[in-house]
């Protein structure tokens, strides 16, 4: 599932950044002119794209944030599981694994 989400906050910019730059006949500017002054929607183009950029980059933090925090999770649970091992083989004693049980769980 984060894959999934990571690809769509990654991808789609670089998906819609590329069809906006296809352009078929290489007269972009005799058509809609510049965004931000010379047409388009003038000063609200430009805050739109100062809004969408801001977007963009905020959903890339955050994505990033909670990828990482998936990680850390992952890594105390892959710990316990190797405690959990090492009492089922015999290696450690109950005691010990009580111990380093709650040294993980803090």
């Amino acid at each position: 599932m984060k894959r999934i989400i990571s690809l769509i906050v990654f991808g789609l910019p670089a998906l819609t950044a590329t069809a906006a730059l296809a352009d078929v006949d290489g007269d972009w500017h005799g058509r809609y002119g510049h965004m931000m002054w010379g047409g388009g929607y003038g000063i609200f183009g430009g805050l739109m794209m100062l809004l969408f950029w801001a977007v963009i980059i905020v959903g890339i933090v955050f994505a990033v944030r909670w990828l990482s925090e998936g990680q850390k999770d992952g890594s105390r649970n892959d710990a316990m599981e190797i405690l959990r091992q090492r009492l089922a083989k015999g290696e450690i004693d109950e005691d010990e694994y009580a111990r380093r049980k709650k040294a993980l769980e803090d």
